[in-house]
């Protein structure tokens, strides 16, 4: 599948398992649509077929050099109007099979939009709860490993769902491509088993979870991790590494906290950093922020509960353990 739409539109969302083939690039598709407002649609055709032709051939020489006759691509651009039909043409008259999407990018938009926004969710989800630091994705990786089925929302929004939850060097994607990879991977499960899914709120960074997965998200029952606020506050030093090694981006975060904290504790707070004593500045975090409010949001959820799972220490064998004892209860879930 070939998407011949500039690098600029590509990034910002394609249809699943295409390349990008750009017949016009970022600078070029805008000094063609300048063209076509301020001068003439007729220029702004001339000017682009020449670099259109341009483009066609360079890919002919480089990614498609060593496609054999039986190749048959498949191409779109934004509408399936001309940038895609120029690039079949050329293809076509090489002598390959080619096919253009019918309305191009949109009816994939299209097909995301109704299975994320208009149809109801057709999967049973089961929601991992607790406190900040009880490992929940670890344990959600686990159960994908014992042959559950999992939708890693945070692994698809590129963000830790906290405060502190950016990841470093890694953008989060655009909303649009969120969506894509999710509808991916939702359409790769199987409705008549549950769906294991960490507990979020709506929005995971700056991306907002779509309302056909939250509204099943609301509706669905959930498994409570628990620990000890010790062995969280460990966890949580060793999972939030890269926070705790970039003292500047921890210094941001702490300011950015939802409740004012103070002068005075954010001093406090800096001396621990400077200490190098981060599991006493992520009880104190814990105290303050985190445990307060999930105990005000846990108080107000009306969602059938399953009940619990203690984690111990949060090592590797407490949540190989607390993996084991979930894929059991979910599969005793699916057989009821």
């Amino acid at each position: 599948m070939i998407d011949v739409r500039s690098p600029a539109e590509f990034a910002e969302d394609h249809a699943p398992g295409a390349i990008n083939l750009p017949v016009l690039s970022n600078a070029e598709r805008a000094e063609v649509g300048t063209i076509y407002v301020q001068q003439s649609r007729f220029l702004a055709r001339k000017v682009g077929a020449a670099y259109i032709a341009r483009n066609v051939a360079d890919h002919l020489q480089t990614a498609l050099v060593e496609q054999p006759g039986s190749f048959r691509p498949l191409i779109y651009c934004w509408r399936g109007g001309q940038r895609s039909y120029a690039m079949a043409t050329i293809l076509a008259q090489v002598g390959w099979r080619t096919t253009v999407l019918a309305g191009g990018y949109k009816t994939w938009r299209r097909h995301v939009s109704a299975r994320l926004y208009d149809e109801p969710l057709p999967f049973r989800l089961v929601l991992l709860d607790g406190y900040t630091g009880s490992g929940k994705t670890e344990v959600l990786q686990r159960l994908a490993d014992r042959g559950q089925q999992i939708i890693d929302l945070e692994g698809l929004a590129a963000h830790r769902g906290s405060l502190f939850g950016a990841l470093t060097g890694q953008p989060q994607p655009g909303q649009k491509l969120f969506e894509s990879q999710l509808l991916v991977a939702l359409e790769a499960l199987d409705p008549a088993r549950p769906v294991i899914v960490e507990a979020e709120s709506s929005k995971i960074g700056e991306r907002m979870t779509p309302p056909a997965v939250w509204q099943a998200m609301t509706a669905a029952p959930r498994l409570e991790l628990t620990a000890s606020p010790q062995a969280r506050a460990g966890y949580l030093v060793r999972a939030y590494g890269d926070i705790v090694r970039d003292r500047a981006a921890l210094d941001e975060a702490l300011r950015r906290l939802p409740t004012w904290p103070g002068r005075k504790r954010l001093e406090a707070w800096s001396q621990l950093a400077d200490a190098g004593d981060f599991e006493a500045l992520a009880l104190d975090l814990m105290a303050l922020h985190y445990d307060p409010a999930y105990r005000r949001s846990s108080g107000r959820d009306a969602r059938p509960s399953l009940g619990a799972v203690d984690l111990g220490g949060l090592q590797p064998a407490d949540l190989d353990a607390a993996a084991d004892e979930i894929a059991r209860r979910v599969e005793a879930l699916s057989s009821a």
